[in-house]
């Protein structure tokens, strides 16, 4: 259930939009034109929620809010599109000496941004990351890091994300495309994982709120209407086919089989 109410008195034109969703509710609020600002609240049962809403929206009627015609030009959307999201990437790199000063600098850059935009960075994220869920590639980081378990798996496709649009959606059709970025770990004695890209957005926010990453997946459910789950992933390979390994990714086997990095 969603209501977007109005308040225009010649000086404030602002909107306030209440979003409902089982136990909690989210609530959108500022000047009209803008992206506004977002808080939500959880309550131990649907009826509390639905009450506290109705209280609310009671409230806000009182103060001279009118209930708005339709969404049209009052709340501006995200500016986070996946065009920013890849060039703000690439902008990482150059942006610190090392990988942690890279990621610090992008918790720094999203957390100015409004909440909207944090949240789509994630949604975005998360759109591409589920792609790289696949038997092949979970395969090629088992041979080049001589074994890989879920986690491990989890921050090896986000490193491969972190190369580049191109370059993991090439990786995802064939994972022996990767090869030139492992040699380059392997000269820097470093392994293909990247496990902090994955909670950039949470901690992007918990620096801008000062809320921590239990609020802001409650927050994320809400605004990111993203209620996709993993299936069950059934690898089509076995860790003791070496010969099946090595005739599936011959390039991989000869280079990491028996020096893993």
């Amino acid at each position: 259930m969603e209501t977007l109410l109005v308040y225009n008195n010649g000086t404030f034109n602002k909107f306030w939009k209440l979003s409902v969703k089982g136990k909690s509710f989210t609530v959108t609020y500022g000047k009209i034109g803008t992206v506004g600002a977002v808080k939500t609240k959880e309550f131990h049962s649907v009826e509390a929620c639905q009450n506290e809403s109705e209280k609310l929206i009671k409230s806000k009627l009182k103060k001279g809010y009118i209930v708005a015609e339709a969404t049209c030009q009052l709340i501006k959307e995200s500016e986070m599109t996946e065009t920013l999201f890849w060039e703000l990437l690439e902008m990482c790199k150059q942006n610190g000496e090392d990988i942690d000063e890279q990621m610090e600098w992008l918790v720094t850059h999203l957390s100015k941004r409004p909440v909207k935009d944090i949240i789509m960075f994630n949604s975005i994220f998360n759109q591409y990351y589920r792609k790289s869920y696949t038997s092949s590639l979970w395969a090629a980081g088992y041979i080049v890091m001589g074994g890989c378990s879920d986690d491990c798996f989890d921050y090896f496709r986000a490193w491969a994300l972190y190369i580049g649009k191109e370059e993991y959606e090439a990786a995802i059709e064939n994972p022996e495309t990767l090869l030139p970025y492992f040699k380059l770990l392997e000269e820097q004695d470093k392994i293909p994982q990247l496990e902090e890209l994955s909670s950039i957005a949470s901690l992007a926010y918990e620096e801008k709120t000062g809320h921590d990453d239990e609020e802001y997946y409650k927050l994320y459910t809400h605004l990111a209407k993203d209620d996709y789950v993993l299936p069950e992933l059934e690898l089509d390979w076995n860790e003791e086919d070496e010969e099946g390994l090595s005739k599936r990714f011959p390039r991989l086997w000869k280079a990491y089989s028996e020096n893993p990095l």
